[in-house]
């Protein structure tokens, strides 16, 4: 027995050793709760944060390194972070709104939703008689677009019966007519009619045997024409406009140049820019120059409008005016128009402004701007205002019909007298 001992005390030695080591490793293993071998050994712990020159850096032992910074807001401070958050998020996506789709906001051809689908003859029965017929043409850019026309006789004066035979006319008198950022020209007629009607009627100038045609353009996008309304593509518009009245003129009289043609533009509110627009940079024949401007409620420029509309510090919609893509600045284009007849040595337009007296869009020192560029500029100038309309109504009360119709008078007397 003794004997045996010392052969087997090393095996079991060796036995009692290991049990004793994996004792140790399952103490280990609890401890540090371990579940499954992929999650051995325990993962580090976060290490703190500290901004050392301008940067995060985590303390990691006795170095740091770089790492990402934890923002801790604090709970009560939560409700009006995200509310602000909000707020702004909402004013820069209007703003952004703003600057896309400026076109659509300026020039609405689809309010309201028929106006896309007016014909003269539903509105014929409201002219008094004048009769308009629908002609077309074609801007430099291949867009057809629509217009609608008409001719009267001007007025013979107070005592037509005194006056020595008629000598055949010498000139003939054309209105080139730009409607508003809305509707369509089919529902204007009738009001322009009753202008009309008045401009034959008056007595006051003696004017026959001339005779006034005149003209509404529907700009692309408007009623029946085509493309989509910009201010580049109301130029080319406006041009064609005036284009067709120089054919017009010479099919109908030749182009001996026996009868001289006065042309007036007639716009109304953004027709007003689109007007001074082609009076000032417009491709315009000499055979057709432009002999007087008439304004109604006419704006200042589009820039002018965005602080009139948002004029509110806290409403910066008003500086957004760099990344306008129309303009219609009327206040520039008399500049321009000034400086261009100034150079030329000829007569520069007569520009008549209509204001509506209860104007809710258009601010009436607008049209004290433009009066008081006109007086600077050395243009010469007149403007009468509608007491009672607003700004749709300039011409749809009977005294704004009566103005129109002096002022078309006025300017057609003042562009014979200097031809």
């Amino acid at each position: 027995m003794a004997s045996f001992l010392p052969r087997i005390a090393p095996s079991w030695t060796r036995r009692l050793g290991a049990t004793s080591r994996l004792r140790d490793l399952l103490s280990a293993c609890q401890s540090t709760r371990l579940t499954s071998t992929r999650s051995w050994p325990p993962p580090a712990r976060p290490q703190p944060l500290e901004v050392r020159h301008g940067k995060l850096l985590t303390l990691s032992g006795a170095g740091y390194r770089a790492g990402y910074r934890n923002i801790h807001i604090p709970t009560v401070l939560l409700p009006p972070v995200l509310f602000t958050g909000l707020l702004v998020g909402l004013w820069i996506w209007k703003c952004i709104m703003m600057v896309v789709f400026q076109n659509k906001i300026i020039y609405m051809p689809s309010l309201p939703p028929t106006s896309r689908r007016e014909q003269i003859s539903n509105w014929a029965s409201m002219c008094g008689g004048v009769e308009w017929a629908e002609e077309t043409t074609v801007a430099a850019d291949g867009t057809k677009l629509t217009m609608a026309m008409t001719t009267v006789p001007l007025p013979r004066g107070r005592r037509p019966a005194a006056r020595a035979p008629e000598k055949p006319p010498t000139e003939h008198a054309y209105v080139l007519y730009f409607q508003g950022n809305a509707s369509s020209i089919p529902p204007r007629l009738p009001d322009l009619s009753w202008v009309l009607r008045a401009v034959s009627d008056s007595k006051a100038y003696d004017l026959a045997p001339m005779r006034l045609t005149f003209v509404c353009l529907s700009y692309r996008g408007y009623w029946t024409s085509r493309g989509r309304p910009s201010e580049p593509g109301l130029r080319l518009d406006a041009e064609a406009g005036i284009q067709w009245i120089a054919e017009k003129h010479e099919q109908v009289f030749g182009k001996d140049g026996t009868i001289r043609p006065i042309l007036l533009l007639w716009g109304q509110s953004i027709g007003s820019g689109v007007a001074t627009n082609l009076a000032a940079t417009g491709r315009i024949s000499s055979r057709m120059p432009i002999s007087g401007l008439l304004l109604e409620t006419p704006f200042v420029s589009i820039r002018e409008m965005l602080e009139t509309l948002y004029p509110q510090k806290w409403l910066p919609y008003k500086y957004l005016w760099p990344f306008l893509r129309n303009h219609l600045d009327s206040w520039g284009n008399l500049g321009i128009i000034a400086q261009a007849y100034r150079d030329s040595g000829r007569t520069a337009p007569m520009v008549h402004i209509l204001e509506a007296g209860r104007d809710e869009l258009v601010p009436k020192e607008q049209g004290e701007e433009l009066y008081k560029r006109c007086v600077e500029l050395g243009l010469p100038f007149e403007k009468e205002a509608v007491p009672t309309a607003y700004h749709q109504q300039a011409i749809a009360r009977g005294d704004g019909k009566k103005l129109a119709a002096h002022a078309i008078l006025k300017l057609i007397k003042k562009a014979r007298d200097n031809n």
